[in-house]
């Protein structure tokens, strides 16, 4: 494994009513890393949350990583607001169109860590051409809107041919996976290469369970 192995909880999955008290729950879990879904109801047909969100918990809990994916048609529109917010990982789509390898220079020049994300039946391809500046690639594994969906098996040959790639190409970036984990089948995310697991309904319904998959996957 080329990275150590984060789970990253969806506050997405915790109470929308009291997110203090959802990362303190990832928090008292042993967990560092906060997933921050934000979608704008036209890329993906849900609303969520904004720059402020993301600023208010951070203030509450400075020592956490927020890692931020934008679910935008225009994602290079918010950049500036939510790394002033305090995100540490900005995660943008390939799939719109917008200048996408402008806006992970402008995330770069913001003094943060970059990713790029694909939906299930995009092929790898689009998203290699990014891979040598990244420092990471998040793999949809449900396509994105909602939580609680099933997983699709389909993303496993991608990740195991974007794991095959960092070696390839002499890489570190992190292989992210979001959608429908489950400590039934984060031992075989990790087994092909993911080292970093966003759940959200599992987390918050059966966190111990999912944390010992993890801990236990090869």
């Amino acid at each position: 494994m080329v990275n150590p192995v984060e789970i990253a909880p969806s506050i997405l999955g915790g109470d929308h009513a009291d997110l203090a008290a959802s990362v303190e729950k990832i928090k008292n879990a042993g967990l560092t890393w906060v997933h921050v879904d934000v979608m704008d109801g036209h890329f993906v047909p849900n609303l969520s949350f904004g720059p402020g969100v993301v600023k208010a918990l951070k203030k509450r809990f400075p020592d956490m990583f927020y890692d931020v994916h934008l679910m935008l048609d225009n994602p290079h529109l918010y950049i500036g607001a939510f790394a002033e917010a305090g995100a540490d990982l900005i995660s943008i789509h390939v799939e719109p169109d917008y200048p996408i390898a402008a806006t992970l220079d402008n995330i770069h020049s913001a003094g943060k860590k970059l990713g790029v994300v694909f939906n299930p039946k995009t092929p790898i391809g689009d998203v290699i051409p990014y891979l040598p500046r990244v420092d990471m690639v998040l793999a949809m594994s449900v396509q994105p809107g909602f939580g609680g969906q099933t997983f699709d098996k389909d993303v496993l040959e991608k990740i195991s041919r974007l794991n095959e790639l960092r070696t390839e190409l002499g890489l570190s970036y992190r292989i992210e996976i979001d959608g429908g984990i489950t400590a039934q089948n984060v031992g075989e995310c990790i087994g092909r290469g993911c080292d970093t697991i966003v759940a959200g309904t599992e987390f918050f319904k059966n966190g111990p369970a999912l944390i010992e998959a993890a801990k236990a996957a090869p």
